[in-house]
């Protein structure tokens, strides 16, 4: 099993959940988060000032999949959030020890 975090643009969630439901995943988990890449921000104006906006809004998701999924799980989100433009945002993969579904006592990919 592998976790599936992706930090993406918030306008593209829609796309992502969508393309994500049509390969049959159905649990992700969606938190806002602030942040920068290479871009480091940009610059803004506001009533005539310039100010510089350090951290750009993001949103992460998080899947959990079994393992033999996650080259199209990784495919499917960078294929739906690609904007071609800077700070489409990144996709990481790390290992799922456990999981456990609280309500029926299931373990590992049972419980996904």
């Amino acid at each position: 099993m592998k976790i599936v975090m992706a930090i993406i643009k918030p306008f593209k969630l829609e796309e992502v959940r969508d393309a994500l439901t049509s390969i049959g995943v159905h649990g992700l988990t969606v938190t806002e988060v602030k942040g920068y890449g290479r871009q480091k921000g940009h610059t803004e104006i506001y009533r005539g000032a310039e100010y510089a906006v350090s951290f750009l809004p993001k949103l992460k998701i998080e899947v959990a999949v079994a393992a033999d999924l996650v080259a199209n799980v990784v495919d499917t989100i960078a294929a739906a959030a690609r904007t071609g433009q800077i700070g489409d945002g990144k996709i990481f993969v790390m290992p799922l020890e456990k999981a456990v579904r609280i309500r029926t006592g299931e373990t590992d990919a049972d419980a996904l």
